[in-house]
């Protein structure tokens, strides 16, 4: 059976260096984990986020290296309840404030291009959650996702940089709000101006409606 596996699986899945591995399942689903192993019949995935999971070989269609290798989360350290700090501490975990350490970027790119940068934050938030390597299965890449069409059409050269993909993202969604009202150029940014157009409208996507609802309550709020 081991190596039946080791034919399966193959050269696709030598051993990797961990924290930097993108599982690629037969269903087209990916999943960005740790490493992996295996015992005896089956696939054993070391999460990210902690702890394991085993699966059969078989739905797994490749493991490749992570060409974005993601920070390792730090070891909470509970800050002086004297201070501001403590407002940020729940439940024995630290939450960081990920708005607050792009807000200056945020604020000065926006400004520079004339967009609100309210609208650039909810945009961020619904995006990426302001995770700076976040990378989609399409390959949206970066704090704004920007796919890599669009970013090489802004000069984004490195998609994982703050700055850079920022000022690119905030370049195509101001690109978008000059042809379209707010609503569909967040649909376009969503679901491609191509839909938009096709559609006459906010296409039919539950998740392109979905993703305009989000960032205009997060814009009202």
């Amino acid at each position: 059976m081991k190596t039946f596996l080791a034919t399966a699986i193959g050269v696709l899945m030598l051993a990797l260096p961990a924290r930097a591995e993108l599982v690629f399942f037969g269903t087209g689903r990916t999943m960005s984990v740790k490493s992996h192993r295996i015992e005896g019949d089956m696939l054993v995935l070391t999460l990210r986020s902690g702890g394991e999971m085993a699966t059969e070989p078989s739905v797994v269609a490749y493991i490749t290296a992570d060409e974005v290798p993601y920070p390792e989360p730090e070891t909470p350290v509970k800050p002086d309840t004297n201070s501001g700090a403590a407002a940020n501490w729940t439940g024995g975990v630290q939450v960081p404030d990920y708005g607050a350490r792009f807000a200056p970027i945020i604020d000065q790119i926006s400004a520079k291009h004339g967009i609100d940068a309210n609208l650039v934050r909810a945009v961020i938030k619904v995006e990426s959650a302001y995770q700076e390597h976040a990378r989609s299965r399409k390959g949206a890449m970066g704090l704004m996702q920007l796919m890599p069409a669009t970013a090489r059409q802004y000069g984004v050269s490195d998609p994982y940089d703050a700055q850079s993909n920022i000022e690119g993202g905030i370049r195509y969604l101001k690109s978008l709000l000059e042809q379209f009202e707010l609503k569909l150029a967040l649909a376009a940014y969503n679901a491609g101006e191509a839909a938009v157009r096709r559609f006459g409208g906010i296409p039919p996507y539950p998740e392109t409606r979905n993703y305009v609802n989000r960032i205009l309550d997060l814009v009202g709020r």
